[in-house]
């Protein structure tokens, strides 16, 4: 899993563009981060003045996006084969759509549009969307041979041949289809049966295009969206551009738990230059007192994810749920599962040492319990966190792996813990994963469904260890150090320990 809260998206974000200077307060109409490959010319205007023949004003940062997206080298192609747009919702994202649809439809000449979103009623809702703009404009309308509202087939077809069609996403929607441009709407939720579906109809059309347009990443579900994030930002790390990719994202980059007082590379959540840089519309169809209504309203997580555009998106669709899937995990879930007698606590964290997780195992009806206690950037909050779980809980151990990230903070754990901290051997992990893989296979696992365990098991692959294996914590790109914990807790209800603490009645 990757955040915009890392160092390095900080310094991305604090390096763009703010908004020119106005009385009112607004939105970052330049994206904080954002990719472009060169261009010579550019279709964007053309899409912006019909836009507006039928009555679609776009604020300035849709004109960007389009002027930019729709860029053209010296050919005549698109500069960009892939356009990304993630921004929180409410923004106005339908409206580049909308433009960039009519554009292909009465200028470029596109024989196929292809307009994709998850869900079938959002499909339509654009479908009725573009349908009112150009019977608003009776020059276009005239153009207009069908409307076709047949349920799932829902179409617009001008005399001349053109087609924009409207669709949800499956396995097979879109197969069977040669699309010049396709324009796939709630890209959070877009996975390789998806684009094995859509792409290839794009192999035999001369230039071709495809937009995604979404909000922040939700972890597993968001594919195909990590994966062109991961393009941008390694473009952007090496100070170059991505060949056939233009990415434009509006997030804030929020402070760390170490982060220093004054901190200036990090955004405060409750900020109104937080709202301003992932919020566009802000000025134009959203307000700084609607969004404080929100904060108010929305957890924390919730409000940085919807509003401030803070995202976890996966490693590579290609890599996830490998060893576990993620059916068998998901049917491990019970809400009603808790610790239920000795306790075990672990501490993991990743080899970069950016993020730590805190996990407890308990007996439960029979089998584990698993509980992601705690999971935050850094490494300084975890042995006063260690410390006051200690004093309030009593586990019966705590363990951590001498050889991983997490080794360097036993010591310190021990002295605060008042005893000693179980170091399990190389042979002990591999039995703790054989054993967790196991219990999986049994279902004598209980868990709560947590978002960071289903991510790292998303993104966990297997690595040699002897005549086993245990989980691999390089060269994933996701944060296993849950997954390590959970793995750890379970295998320390039967370690030895010199003191065995009384089982507790209750648990948080």
């Amino acid at each position: 899993m990757t955040s915009l809260a890392s160092e390095k998206s900080a310094k991305r974000q604090s390096a763009a563009r703010p908004p020119a200077a106005d009385t009112r307060a607004q939105g970052w109409q330049q994206p904080p981060i954002e990719i472009v490959p060169p261009s010579v010319s550019t279709a964007g205007q053309e899409a912006i003045d019909l836009a507006a023949r039928a009555g679609l004003q776009l604020d300035p940062w849709q004109q960007h996006v389009l002027r930019q997206g729709m860029g053209e080298s010296a050919d005549g192609s698109w500069s960009a084969f892939e356009v990304c747009v993630n921004v929180p919702r409410q923004n106005g994202k339908g409206g580049i759509i909308e433009a960039r649809e009519l554009w292909g439809l009465f200028i470029g000449g596109e024989k196929l549009i292809l307009h994709s979103a998850h869900e079938f009623k959002t499909a339509k809702a654009a479908f009725k969307r573009v349908e009112r703009l150009i019977r608003s404009c009776p020059d276009l309308h005239k153009r207009v041979k069908a409307y076709r509202y047949t349920v799932g087939e829902e179409a617009i077809e001008l005399h001349t041949g053109q087609t924009l069609r409207f669709i949800a996403r499956s396995k097979g929607s879109g197969r069977g289809f040669t699309g010049d441009c396709n324009i796939l709407d709630e890209d959070m939720i877009l996975g390789d049966d998806a684009m094995d579906a859509l792409l290839p109809t794009m192999a035999a059309v001369e230039n071709p295009q495809i937009w995604y347009l979404g909000s922040a990443g939700i972890g597993p579900l968001s594919v195909q969206l990590g994966r062109l994030r991961r393009r941008a930002l390694a473009a952007i790390e090496a100070d170059a551009v991505d060949p056939s990719l233009a990415y434009f994202e509006w997030s804030a980059a929020l402070h760390l738990d170490e982060c220093p007082t004054g901190c200036t590379a990090h955004d405060d959540a409750a900020s109104d230059e937080a709202v301003l840089k992932a919020n566009p519309a802000v000025g134009y169809r959203l307000t700084l007192e609607k969004v404080r209504n929100e904060r108010m309203t929305l957890s924390p997580a919730g409000y940085a994810r919807e509003r401030l555009g803070v995202g976890d998106y996966p490693s590579d669709g290609s890599d996830t749920w490998q060893v576990i899937g993620e059916d068998v995990w998901r049917a491990l879930a019970d809400a009603k599962s808790r610790p239920d007698g000795a306790l075990c606590m672990a501490i993991d964290a990743t080899p970069e040492r950016d993020y730590a997780a805190i996990v407890v195992a308990s007996p439960w009806r029979g089998g584990t319990h698993l509980e992601v206690i705690a999971h935050q950037p850094g490494l300084g909050w975890v042995v006063e966190k260690a410390k006051a779980l200690e004093e309030k809980w009593g586990p019966r151990c705590w363990v951590v792996d001498g050889g991983g990230p997490a080794g360097s903070l036993i010591p310190a754990l021990e002295e605060a813990l008042g005893r000693s901290v179980v170091q399990p051997k190389v042979r002990e992990i591999a039995q703790a994963t054989g054993q967790f893989y196991d219990a999986v296979v049994d279902q004598s696992i209980s868990h709560l469904d947590q978002a960071p365990l289903a991510v790292a098991l998303a993104g966990a692959q297997k690595r040699p260890l002897g005549d086993s294996w245990a989980w691999a914590r390089r060269g994933v790109g996701v944060d296993i150090s849950p997954l390590v914990a959970a793995t750890l807790a379970r295998w320390g209800l039967g370690a030895e320990v010199e003191d065995v603490v009384d089982p507790l009645d209750n648990i948080w």
